[in-house]
C-alpha cells in the first residue's frame, strides 16, 4: 500500500509514521508513506495556500490551484483512491477500512482553516469525516485512517487472527470482549474463572457473549 498525504503541516506525520506498527509495515515493505508539502506547490514568494471566503465569513479557505497542482504531480497507481477529509464526508467505519485497505494506493487531502475551495471535492473520489465533531485540519483524520488500514494488510500484523476478534470486526456494530493478563488478580479485583479453566468451548461462548454487551 501507498499512502501520498497533501498537507501544509508535513511535520505533522513524522513522529507517529515511524513508531509501533507503521513503522514496522514501513521496514517489512508493506507500506509507503509520502508526504507532500502543498506549500511547494504555490506561485508567488509568500507561499500563500489560503484566501479569504467568497460571501464573507470567518476564517480562510485553502486555495484550490496547490492542492490541485500537487495531485497532478502524484504519480498513480492503478488501484488508487483519492480521499478529502472533511467535517461534511460520511463518518468513518470499520467497514469503510476494509474496502480502502483493497487499493493500492491512497491519497489524502488534509485541509485545514475553514477547509478548501469546494471545487477541488470533482478530483476527490469520496470525502471522509472521522466523527461528529470539528478539528483544525486533515493531518489527524489522515494518521486515524493509515493506521487503521495498515492493520488489516496482510503481513503488517505478526497474528492474521488479530483483526478478525476485534472491535468492528466482521461488523461495524461488534464490540470487542474484555482482555485480561498476569496477575490473576490486580487491587482486589479477580480475572473471570472461565477464562481460567481451560474450557475453550466455553470460553469461547463467554467472549461471543461479552462481544454483544
Amino acid at each position: 500500500m501507498q499512502y501520498d498525504i497533501l498537507t501544509i503541516f508535513p511535520n505533522a506525520f513524522v513522529s507517529y509514521c515511524n513508531e509501533s506498527i507503521l513503522k514496522r509495515a514501513q521496514d517489512g515493505k508493506h507500506v509507503s508513506i509520502r508526504i507532500h508539502d502543498i506549500r511547494r506547490f504555490t506561485t508567488d514568494k509568500h507561499r500563500t495556500v489560503d484566501d479569504r471566503p467568497y460571501g464573507g465569513g470567518p476564517g480562510m479557505v485553502m486555495k484550490p490551484e496547490p492542492i490541485y497542482r500537487c495531485l497532478n504531480a502524484i504519480k498513480r497507481k492503478k488501484k488508487s483512491r483519492t480521499i478529502l477529509l472533511s467535517a461534511r464526508g460520511k463518518t468513518y467505519t470499520q467497514r469503510i477500512a476494509k474496502r480502502l485497505a483493497k487499493y493500492d494506493q491512497l491519497l489524502f487531502i488534509c485541509g485545514h482553516y475553514e477547509g478548501v475551495d469546494e471545487r477541488i471535492s470533482k478530483y476527490a473520489d469520496e470525502q471522509i469525516s472521522i466523527g461528529n465533531y470539528v478539528l483544525t485540519g486533515g493531518e489527524l483524520p489522515a494518521l486515524v485512517i493509515i493506521d487503521s488500514v495498515t492493520r488489516l494488510l496482510p503481513g503488517v500484523l505478526g497474528d492474521p487472527r488479530s483483526t478478525h476478534d476485534e472491535s468492528f470486526s466482521p461488523c461495524d456494530t461488534y464490540r470487542e470482549y474484555p482482555q485480561y493478563t498476569r496477575p490473576e488478580v490486580f487491587n482486589g479485583m479477580r480475572v473471570p474463572r472461565i477464562l481460567l479453566s481451560g474450557n475453550h468451548s466455553k470460553i469461547a461462548s463467554w467472549k461471543r457473549t461479552k462481544s454483544r454487551t
